[in-house]
């Protein structure tokens, strides 16, 4: 039998992460799951998310089931149960152990368009909203732990060279690239969450990876302060980011 892998993508929000799970899906050896612990964080720090509501009904709000499922033998006995993440729902109360059953891997975004982008969605976001402080706290726990650096792709990256960057990180997760990861059915699936109403029209619409578009609007100036702290996050995983 071929060894199973779990991929924990850990992200932030507005990092093409939805494009990334549409991307491993479209995999001949591949299921998904989408945010997994979003029910779990809801319901632990009562914040008013949109739909927040369905996103809790939804889900297991108990962390321990979520961790049960995600180390549990790969569904359908596929090769790669890819995993979709927001770093931040990774509260402090949520255990740690079961983490290392899993490969866990950084999916980062430049802030200059990240926060414009989040700030639409989500007014006003706090910096613990980015998932920038989580995400390095988790790569660092996971290097100590590991005694190696963790995979960690550039969203402007994958969008540049999407053939290249995922060819290079399937290498370094030991599987075969598939040409079938740049392209997939436009719409809507059964395994997203039931939040892509509010979050997932762009996706949607999408065929495979748009092309990179830097951001030229100018930064809002309630953002201003956030994203210095923003930026020395990001570029602390950027320095280790996979290249093709």
């Amino acid at each position: 039998m071929t060894h199973e892998l779990k991929i924990a993508m850990w992200s932030g929000p507005r990092n093409i992460s939805t494009a990334l799970m549409r991307s491993w899906e479209n995999r001949s050896d591949t299921v998904v799951c989408d945010e997994p612990l979003y029910a779990h964080y809801l319901n632990e720090t009562g914040l008013e998310h949109a739909m927040r509501d369905e996103v809790i009904a939804s889900q297991p709000t108990d962390w321990r089931a979520v961790a049960a499922y995600l180390t549990e033998p790969n569904p359908g006995g596929v090769r790669v149960h890819y995993q979709k993440h927001m770093a931040h729902h990774l509260l402090d109360g949520v255990g740690r152990g079961w983490l290392s059953r899993l490969v866990n891997c950084f999916l980062i975004r430049e802030p200059r368009g990240m926060l414009p982008s989040l700030d639409k969605k989500l007014p006003n976001p706090r910096l613990e909203d980015t998932a920038l402080p989580q995400q390095v706290a988790l790569f660092e726990a996971e290097r100590e732990r590991t005694g190696e650096t963790p995979p960690v792709i550039d969203s402007k990256d994958v969008l540049l060279d999407p053939r290249g960057v995922l060819g290079a990180l399937c290498d370094r997760l030991g599987l075969p690239f598939e040409e079938a990861m740049l392209s997939w059915p436009k719409g809507p699936r059964s395994t997203d969450g039931v939040w892509a109403s509010h979050w997932y029209g762009n996706v949607e619409e999408s065929t495979g990876f748009g092309p990179y578009r830097a951001s030229e609007a100018a930064l809002p100036a309630h953002l201003a302060a956030m994203y210095d702290e923003c930026l020395a996050l990001y570029e602390n995983l950027h320095a280790h980011r996979i290249t093709a």
